[in-house]
């Protein structure tokens, strides 16, 4: 069984140009909270690339003009195009 690389929340930033804040602000709200993993009594949050994905599309239409939520929409439906292949 493979293992799907994860970012923390620093790489995930960096990769993506939204602030370690707006990451944490946004999480339950406009994007999936993203995985744990735990290391002694800490919690880290570890990102999948669809994560980066969702994320740097949702930046990309908040650059539009796009309000945040109008944004995470977009970028939502967006993605669930791209897995299916077609236009709903």
């Amino acid at each position: 069984m493979r293992t799907q690389h994860t970012y923390s929340i620093g790489e995930t930033s960096a990769m993506t140009g939204i602030s370690l804040r707006q990451l944490r602000d946004w999480e339950g709200k406009y994007i999936p909270e993203p995985a744990r993993i735990s290391v002694g009594d800490r919690l880290y949050r570890r990102y999948t690339p669809d994560d980066i994905r969702l994320l740097k599309k949702i930046n990309e239409n908040l650059d539009k003009g796009f309000t945040l939520s109008a944004a995470a929409e977009k970028a939502t439906g967006e993605m669930k195009q791209e897995e299916t292949g077609h236009e709903e």
